[in-house]
């Protein structure tokens, strides 16, 4: 069974007839992930140009947040739509990460591109570790990571819950180095879900999945790379909180 901790990517995404069509490819499925990473950047960087500008974007973050889980829900049940959902899903993923990449960088000038460049770097060298061996995504590391990723998803819905009671769990998300340490353990996660998405991409390709696949997956790579970038950005925030 395929394993992966991305919500996107459950263990019977690639069980879809192909019917002797076209089936999905790695080239294709690159191509298709650097179409959507554009249409993210270039909303992203609109939505930031405008908020630079003095345009009030939080709009613009609340309708993207909202926007994307729809679409990524949607997409979710019905990975034949990928192209369409998963398309949609970037351009509203930009619109918040550029207005919360804006807001950041207010504070901490600089924090936005070191953030996008860590993302960048991180992405690059797991990529190169999976391809050369080096990592490799055996059932107890799928386990763990599946562990781990689950504890975090929960910590942060429980998080969520207390602080509409005016309850705020201390420390984990202040610049010392008890919440240091958390955004570490968190980006760490996030990154070894990149590996675990490289593998379950390249169990789909081995069985032969159907050629829209290659969307589905590409948008399940950028589910994990939005969540990547944003922790990275929380991380740096309270480095550089710490520093001032």
């Amino acid at each position: 069974m395929m394993r992966t901790s991305n919500p996107v990517l459950r263990a019977d995404t690639f069980d879809v007839p192909n019917y002797g069509r076209a089936s999905m490819t790695l080239g294709g499925t690159v191509a298709k992930t650097a179409i959507l990473v554009v249409i993210t950047m270039t909303t992203t960087l609109a939505t930031y140009v405008f908020a630079r500008r003095g345009v009030n974007v939080m709009p613009f973050a609340l309708g993207g947040a909202i926007v994307g889980f729809i679409l990524a829900l949607v997409t979710a049940f019905k990975p034949a739509w990928a192209a369409v959902t998963g398309s949609l899903y970037a351009a509203a993923e930009g619109l918040f990460l550029g207005a919360i990449s804006a807001l950041f960088e207010a504070r901490y000038p600089g924090i936005a591109l070191s953030a996008a460049g860590c993302t960048v770097g991180t992405l690059a060298g797991l990529l190169i570790a999976y391809q050369s061996g080096l990592i490799r995504a055996t059932e107890n590391f799928r386990l763990g990571v599946f562990a781990a990723t689950a504890g975090i998803a929960l910590f942060y819905m429980v998080g969520m819950v207390l602080g509409l009671f005016g309850i705020h769990i201390p420390y984990i998300h202040e610049s010392g180095l008890i919440g240091i340490g958390f955004s570490v353990f968190v980006v760490v996660v996030a990154a070894l879900n990149l590996v675990l998405d490289f593998d379950f991409i390249e169990r789909g390709v081995s069985a032969g999945a159907p050629k829209h696949m290659e969307w589905y997956a590409a948008f399940g790579l950028l589910v994990t790379l939005v969540w990547l970038y944003i922790e990275i950005l929380r991380l740096l925030s309270k480095i550089m909180g710490r520093r001032n």
